[in-house]
């Protein structure tokens, strides 16, 4: 006999060979194959008898096999196998599959089958084509029900895995119920062995949605747990108090060149307001490309550091690092601020910089004297740093250490075991990715693993996103947050204007891009990532689109390639041949989505542009559009789908990007906004992210739960659920 927790290898009911299929897709046990839900459904659950007034219709249909035959057409290695069958109306019905010779050892004249599928009509035949069958006595389990489809692989069917799921359904009853009971009949739950047979083999569609919701609250309810906890555990620490002083932040804001948006000016108050609490600040900056994230942390960097503190600002990658760094030491190059950028290829503080060698790499560097070229570039803004003639990663660290190090600007560097603060305040996290993703990790763990002298306090800390986040998924997710909108562009920013180029076109668009960069401007050209094979494909597909355009397009213009695989000192080679106008074009795969600040490129070009989500090709768009010039986004498309037609059509008509995530989020859903498998979450939660009802009830019962049982020992089934979640879901 076996249980739930039974190796499906163990069972007797598994074949060694469909065994080694299963382990690769990470179903080991009983409970694995049941929790290995439907990707879709198809609705074959009206019965009908044979008659043309079901043309064109889905539907399932019973009779007798009267005539069977197999043909095989050797010279086109091709086999038809074709069966008539006859109902109680003698109507004749004609069914075809094709390369199926096996079935002519079930379907034989004489049978009586179902058979669903769409009708239609074959040389006056009532004719189904590839219907999904089974013989008529048997319980329904392929036709004539609400069927499910599951993700295959080679050797796996979807009808195989229905027949083996059934056989294991009877041991849902040995599962643990996870929802309390009570929760469970205030929403009209089924409980758990029910919703798995819904989930698989659901009676009508009514009970498909029940057990959806079912399985899709169990997540969220967890979640939301794992939220509040972590909320709960960060509001027990203290933090530095630091005193909002009006007058310098007012002062600091007057001498911008530019005038803060009403939305900057808001989200600066909430920020420069949290870090007046003793307890750390936690929260999230949600803005659209350009909406000018970059001035609201320096305000609140600003304010900390004033008060005598240190600021660290943690960004994904190294080329965002250095533009960061950049950034950072323009603002306040008419303070007297240290800033320090520290990744694993560079050491810089502010106009000072060195690459490191492979000496540095040696495990004895840090005993070495290690030298390097003596001649640089004081900064701008009247710092002196002549005395840094010899400077390895020691004295830097030792620096950031005894705190003469204001603000330091790094990678995942800035949390290595001997990176130590002596009073940091404030951690700045610009995490830049899908929020899915992001919110694997959890953030606060970051900021507390960056050392303080002080063990008796830890940072506040203010996380930023460039991805416009609907405010839907935003509550899902970030119930442990408090949240920062800006959702206003700045007033002298111009639309960029974006134009959808057919096949048709294109030789009309190279011409306008080309009469853009003989006035001066520069361009960006961006190719999709092939998902066969994302690593080769990508410099695969940039490589070749480099070559066709520098020498059958633009043979007389200067272009550069740029792609993930390029190590860091060829990407900063040619950005910066890049950014000193010394190429006309560059040539790009998706690294270039964030990080890349040049106010001169003014036209961007997108290949096959109907293989990026709309958020994402928002986030190219917000390449260009950074100078005083019209920028240009042209979505090259060989597509003449109707659907990918009118995603890119949104693009066209809109510049904000809140509409176009919640418009991305309606059309693909949110595994495809973010990437189910990078989330975590399974997809039935996924699927259920823009239920906001779902999601706010979810929250007020783990509110409820925490607060009569904050350990759950109460609920020690949905303590374990959690424990396995927080292992699924990666949130440290």
């Amino acid at each position: 006999m076996f249980t739930v927790q039974s190796q499906l290898k163990d069972t007797g009911k598994i074949t060694p060979r469909y065994g080694k299929i299963l382990e690769k897709l990470g179903l080991l046990t009983v409970r694995d194959l049941l929790f290995y839900f439907p990707s879709r459904y198809d609705d074959f659950s009206r019965i009908v008898p044979i008659a043309e007034k079901y043309l064109d219709q889905v539907i399932t249909v019973e009779g007798q096999i009267v005539k069977a035959k197999l043909t095989r057409i050797f010279r086109r290695k091709l086999t038809l196998f074709e069966i008539i069958i006859q109902d109680k109306s003698h109507q004749p019905l004609k069914a075809l599959w094709f390369n199926q010779p096996y079935l002519a050892e079930s379907l034989k004249e004489g049978v009586v089958v179902r058979l669903s599928g769409k009708m239609t009509l074959n040389k006056k035949f009532l004719f189904l084509s590839n219907p999904a069958w089974e013989m008529a006595q048997r319980e329904s389990t392929n036709t004539g029900r609400i069927v499910p489809i599951y993700r295959e692989t080679k050797g796996l069917t979807s009808k195989w895995l229905r027949w083996k799921i059934k056989e294991f359904l009877p041991c849902a009853s040995q599962l643990t119920e996870i929802i309390p009971a009570k929760v469970a009949k205030k929403f009209h739950l089924y409980d758990f062995p029910e919703a798995l047979n819904q989930i698989h083999f659901p009676k009508n569609s009514e009970s498909l949605v029940r057990a959806q919701k079912t399985f899709a609250f169990q997540e969220m309810l967890l979640i939301q747990i794992k939220s509040l906890r972590l909320k709960k555990d960060w509001e027990t620490h203290n933090s530095l108090s630091i005193k909002f002083d009006v007058d310098l932040i007012k002062k600091f804001v007057n001498h911008l060149p530019f005038k803060l948006t009403d939305a900057q000016r808001k989200s600066s108050f909430e920020i420069l307001k949290d870090l007046e609490s003793p307890r750390p600040m936690n929260r999230l900056l949600n803005g659209d490309v350009g909406s000018g994230k970059t001035i609201v942390a320096a305000i609140a960097a600003l304010q900390t550091i004033q008060a005598g503190h240190q600021v660290a600002l943690m960004a994904p990658t190294e080329v965002l690092a250095r533009q960061h760094f950049e950034s950072f030491s323009e603002i306040f190059k008419n303070n007297n601020f240290n800033i320090a950028l520290l990744t694993n290829s560079y050491r810089k503080i502010n106009n000072f910089e060195f690459r490191i060698s492979n000496f540095e790499k040696n495990s004895n560097f840090q005993n070495s004297n290690f030298k390097i070229d003596s001649k640089f570039n004081p900064p701008a803004g009247g710092q002196n740093y002549s005395k840094l003639k010899t400077v390895n990663r020691k004295i830097l660290l030792s620096k950031i250490k005894l705190g003469s190090v204001n603000l330091l600007i790094g990678t995942h560097a800035l949390i290595q075991k001997d990176v130590c603060f002596q009073n940091l305040a404030l951690a700045i996290i610009d995490e830049q990715h899908r929020f899915g993703v992001a919110q694997r990790a959890s953030l606060q763990q970051s900021a507390l693993e960056l050392k303080d002298g002080s063990s008796q306090t830890i940072p506040h800390l203010l996380t930023l996103t460039a991805t416009p986040i609907p405010r839907t998924l935003a509550i899902a997710f970030s119930g442990n947050l408090d949240i920062s909108l800006l959702d206003e562009m700045p007033k002298n920013r111009q639309p960029i204007i974006t134009q959808i180029i057919p096949p048709a076109k294109r030789e009309e668009a190279y011409a306008f891009l080309k009469k853009q960069i003989l006035s001066g401007r520069q361009a960006f050209v961006i190719l999709p990532l092939v998902e066969e094979s994302p690593a080769l494909s990508e410099i695969k597909a940039a490589t070749e689109e480099y070559k066709k355009l520098a020498e059958k397009i633009f043979p007389d213009l200067k272009i550069g390639l740029l792609h993930g695989r390029l190590k860091s000192a060829e990407k900063e080679k040619v950005m910066n041949q890049f950014k000193n106008r010394d190429l006309d074009i560059l040539v790009a795969t998706s690294v270039v989505e964030v990080g890349i600040d040049i106010p001169n490129a003014t036209i961007i070009l997108i290949e096959d542009a109907e293989r990026f989500g709309l958020s994402q090709l928002h986030q190219f768009r917000g390449r260009v559009g950074r100078g005083e010039h019209q920028s240009y986004c042209l979505l090259f498309t060989n597509s003449d789908s109707a659907k990918s037609l009118q995603r890119l059509k949104v693009l066209a008509e809109t510049n904000d990007g809140f509409a176009i995530a919640e418009k991305d989020l309606r059309l693909r859903g949110p595994g495809q906004f973010f990437g189910t498998l990078q989330s975590g979450l399974p997809d039935i939660a996924m699927e259920n992210l823009t239920n906001i009802k779902l999601i706010k009830f979810a929250q007020a019962e783990a509110k409820n739960i925490l607060t009569a049982d904050p350990e759950l020992k109460e609920h020690l089934s949905l303590k374990k659920e959690l424990e396995k979640f927080q292992e699924k879901i990666h949130w440290e």
